[in-house]
């Protein structure tokens, strides 16, 4: 097997010899990943409905048949135009304490021919789904403030401890609103739920909008900045290209929950990524004598995912909302270059899927830190 650490902190060019990680299977050549998993983002994901607040008058709902109402809810689904206030039944409203949220043009033209506005507002398990649409003379944070109230009204669910969002020219609009009502906001792209909906909003409401302008670019693109060295505080020691039987990856991300693990797990099933307990996953192993700190300082981060960039013998990690590091880099020989090649191509073999462990020893059987993540392509618009 390839030996890897990290250069960026090792006066010499010498690479320190490891063994893997006992449960962990190690890369040594590129090994192909059954293609026994969809990765269809629409796949087990809750109905996005689009219903307004009092789209079927109470006066009506005496006479009306249950088929009559049906057809009035699909009539409203297929509007382009339509927006959408929505909170699943079986849902407690306080359970709902981090909001994903949105606030960026559309590629939609209004009658002054001015881009369209949306706030769009969910919940990681989309049991909380609010769109609505302003026009480009209003958007300030008093406007989002207010927007924000009025989804806690509306769906009658209190206000979030924290709101997540992954634009970072927003910053400073949803920064001011959500310090005035007392909410943490959170700048990260681990906004997974609300990155899919975007892109499935894009084909089947963007799109057939009277308004939509083809070929229009986002106003507000995802950062995909320059990489920055390493924080001190986040370097390990050794590393490894390891890869872990999904079965494996579900004991870990169980860990999770006893509190005795940092780290963060995905709702695969909500994304839509259905995976066999054999699968393999990729993952990077990341060992060090102080792994407990490290996996703590690692934990007050939004860690979203991890590439190889070839060209450079490098590893890029990407944190926050556009927060990208040199993890790691390496000596590039050809069986270094065939290793990296392998893991980025079994993650996408995964569809985007991979994961972070952090390991006191490369020999160890236990994880201080566990994150699993998703690399996504940002969002169309």
């Amino acid at each position: 097997m390839a030996s890897f650490s990290f250069t960026t902190r090792i006066r010499t060019p010498t690479l320190q010899s490891h063994k893997p990680i006992s449960k962990f299977i190690s890369r040594t050549k590129p090994i192909k990943i059954p293609s026994n998993l969809s990765t269809n983002p629409s796949k087990n994901r809750p109905k996005l409905l689009c219903l307004r607040a009092n789209s079927v008058s109470s006066e009506s709902s005496v006479s009306t048949t249950q088929d009559q109402v049906d057809e009035a809810i699909d009539e409203e689904d297929d509007d382009p135009t339509a927006e959408m206030s929505y909170l699943d039944p079986e849902t407690d409203p306080e359970s709902i304490s981090e909001w994903e949220l949105d606030f960026c043009s559309r590629p939609i033209l209004d009658i002054r021919g001015k881009k369209v506005w949306e706030l769009v507002v969910c919940d990681e398990s989309l049991s909380l789904q609010h769109t609505k649409y302003f026009p480009n003379n209003v958007i300030n944070s008093i406007t989002l403030k207010d927007a924000i109230v009025t989804v806690s009204e509306e769906l009658g669910v209190p206000l979030p401890d924290k709101i997540r969002y992954f634009r970072s020219q927003m910053q400073t609009i949803i920064t001011k609103a959500c310090n005035e009502l007392g909410i943490k906001p959170i700048p990260s792209k681990r906004c997974l739920s609300l990155l899919l909906w975007l892109e499935e909003r894009y084909e089947t409401v963007y799109t057939r909008h009277p308004g939509f302008q083809k070929g229009s670019k986002p106003l507000l693109a995802v950062d995909n900045p320059f990489p920055m060295e390493l924080p001190e505080n986040l370097v390990g020691e050794k590393w490894a290209f390891v890869q872990l039987p999904f079965s494996a990856v579900q004991e870990e991300i169980s860990s999770l929950d006893s509190n005795l693990v940092f780290g963060a797990s995905l709702d695969l099933d909500l994304l839509g990524i259905e995976i066999d307990d054999k699968t393999l996953i990729p993952g990077l192993a990341v060992a060090s004598s102080r792994a407990k700190p490290l996996a703590a300082w690692m934990n007050g981060l939004e860690v979203c995912s991890i590439e190889a960039d070839l060209s450079r013998a490098r590893l890029i990690l990407s944190v926050g909302i556009s927060g990208r590091y040199i993890y790691a880099t390496y000596n590039k020989t050809p069986e270094t270059t065939s290793e990296a090649e392998a893991w980025e191509a079994a993650k996408k073999e995964c569809g985007g899927l991979h994961f972070l462990a952090i390991q006191g020893d490369l020999d160890s059987d236990d994880c201080v830190g566990f994150w699993l993540l998703l690399d996504l392509p940002p969002p169309p618009v």
